[in-house]
């Protein structure tokens, strides 16, 4: 017997599910998690080529990496061959590698999909495009979950956001480069379902009778949208859309509008190279790569300066200590204890680094407003395409992590109405959908 399964290949969280008709049981895919049902959507590669996902990828990155020793050696990278005028001359080119490295964490293996321009990202040795990398961890979430079935899995139903690009052309690419990956992974079929129309399909089977409902899916890539009429055998999609706007997008805003003091800004004025490095601070996967004797050097001497003493050797602790997915996850925590909370503690205590913020929800929700005005732009033309008025609605469902900001809540509550707005399950409802769709 073989199975086809509902995936959701998510930006910050992944998921795998079956129907049978009448009960979607979420496979426990992530047994180390909290909710092992819910896979992180992380990718570790050792040295040695070997890959982990999920909370396994996360402890031996923390285990491996974080205030490990470093020994960069001198390595040859290429040459210049430089002609021009009466000029002609080979150069060498070398860079400094650290040998000790013992693996890479990528995150973000979605929207590296939709992101035009981006080929993919040299690991080692070997050059890993986008689709090798989807392939990588759809095999092992797909091995994961032959293994708690038993059985084989041939066939899924993989979830797309409303639009990977905004052009037609990098669209199609982008879902073309994942089916792509996922044949490459052991799949023999597979089909696609926009992620709010199978959020849409789960929330429908808790209805009785015809409803006119919005399906708000917001993420931690994207925020997507499906109008449609749903309930006693009538399906129909009146209109969808969507925008680039979502988790991901808040946590950079808090740390380039509140974080970056710490790690020196405003304090340093007539460095460049020093200014480049905290300003890379948002971007975690970027400040490995800035680990260089150069750059440490460059530090040690602002340090010894007297130049911000403190903030610099926070941002060295931050650089070489690996310690910027730590800080950028605790920066995550905090923006979601706000949904329940009125203030929260971002803190990071290590060698050299010693960080601590108390920070609002009013902070936040000033630092993410200028996100509510396009959210609510593209709501409302995803309306207007459906042919609805706001009083036509009868239910507005939310789904996704990024819903539950009350900032989000209280928009929809003042466009629909309170009472109108549902919350599903933020990380399941999707997958779940995608399990029914593949069934049927």
């Amino acid at each position: 017997m073989t199975f086809k399964v509902g995936i959701d290949f998510g930006t910050s969280n992944s998921g795998v599910a079956i129907y049978d008709g009448q009960r979607v049981t979420v496979l426990p895919i992530d047994r180390q998690n909290i909710q092992p049902e819910v896979v992180k959507t992380v990718l570790y590669v050792t040295r040695d080529y070997q890959s982990y996902i999920g909370q396994e990828a996360l402890e031996l990155y923390y285990r491996d990496n974080v205030n490990r020793q470093r020994r960069f050696v001198k390595q040859w990278a290429g040459e210049i061959d430089y002609r021009g005028a009466d000029l002609h001359y080979v150069r060498d080119v070398y860079v400094y590698v650290d040998e000790l490295k013992p693996g890479r964490l990528l995150q973000y293996l979605k929207t590296a999909l939709r992101k035009e321009g981006y080929g993919g990202t040299q690991i080692f040795e070997r050059y890993f495009s986008v689709g090798d990398l989807a392939q990588t961890y759809l095999s092992l979430l797909k091995a994961r979950a032959e293994e708690i079935l038993g059985q084989k899995i041939e066939a899924a139903t993989l979830g797309r956001p409303v639009k990977f690009s905004q052009t037609p052309a990098a669209d199609l690419k982008a879902e073309e480069t994942l089916r792509t990956a996922a044949y490459a992974a052991g799949f023999k079929q597979i089909d696609f379902e926009l992620e709010p129309i199978a959020a849409a399909l789960d929330y429908e089977r808790s209805l009785n009778q015809p409803q006119n409902v919005i399906i708000f899916d917001f993420g931690g890539g994207t925020l997507d949208i499906a109008i449609m009429r749903l309930g006693a055998g009538q399906r129909q999609v009146y209109a969808s859309g969507g925008v680039d706007v979502a988790g991901s997008d808040f946590d950079r805003a808090i740390i380039e509008k509140r974080m970056l003091p710490h790690f020196g800004l405003g304090k340093i004025s007539h460095q460049p190279e020093i200014l480049e490095m905290i300003q890379a601070v948002p971007d975690w996967m970027a400040l490995p790569d800035l680990a260089t004797p150069l750059n440490r050097n460059t530090l040690d001497k602002a340090i010894r300066a007297g130049q911000a003493p403190a903030r610099l050797k926070a941002l060295q602790a931050l650089i070489y200590n690996d310690l910027a997915f730590t800080f950028y996850n605790r920066v995550e925590a905090a923006k979601i204890a706000l949904s329940d909370v009125g203030a929260a503690i971002i803190s990071l205590d290590d060698r050299e680094i010693a960080l601590w913020e108390l920070y609002t929800r009013h902070q936040f929700e000033a630092d993410i407003l200028e996100y509510v005005a396009k959210v609510e732009k593209v709501l409302l033309e995803t309306l207007l395409a459906a042919g609805l008025e706001p009083g036509q609605v009868d239910a507005i469902v939310k789904t996704g992590g990024s819903s539950n900001i009350p900032l989000f809540s209280a928009l929809l509550a003042r466009l629909f109405g309170a009472e109108k707005v549902k919350q599903s399950n933020a990380f399941s409802s999707v997958v779940a959908g995608l399990a029914i769709k593949a069934a049927r």
